[in-house]
């Protein structure tokens, strides 16, 4: 009876994994699917929204080996699997780094076209004098 329960959660358990695997790498395709029709159309968050589709996908392949880690059977596999999640974490971080990056480059981009495109009432006058 014990047999076929443990059988039966760790069949469970994978299929579950299996989902949220799935999941992930569709997440992670669409993600780019998405940032090369960005970068035809030359969209300036293209980068962004890649590295959060990118960071989101890692976070479900995060999950799946969390849960992976229910029904390891030695210290071996173990040892590997925190390893991937070591690295899949480092990853995010990177990404998450990245992103932050990235937005503070486009929001000086966008101050900096922002002031060019404002004029000052004195520059104008100014403008205005030396037209004269």
């Amino acid at each position: 009876m014990v047999h076929v329960l443990e059988t039966g959660f760790s069949d469970l358990v994978r299929i579950c994994i299996l989902l949220i695997e799935l999941s992930g790498i569709v997440v992670i395709v669409v993600s780019m699917i998405r940032g090369l029709i960005g970068f035809i159309k030359k969209d300036e968050s293209t980068r962004i929204q890649l590295a959060q589709g990118i960071m989101l996908g890692l976070e479900f392949k995060i999950g799946s080996e969390v849960l992976r880690s229910v029904i390891v059977s030695g210290w071996n596999e173990l040892g590997t699997l925190g390893a991937v999640i070591l690295l899949r974490s480092l990853l995010t971080l990177l990404l998450h780094w990245e992103i932050g990056v990235e937005e503070k480059r486009q929001k000086e981009k966008e101050e900096a076209a922002a002031a060019l495109r404002t004029v000052s009432p004195v520059q104008a006058t100014q403008t205005e004098d030396s037209n004269s």
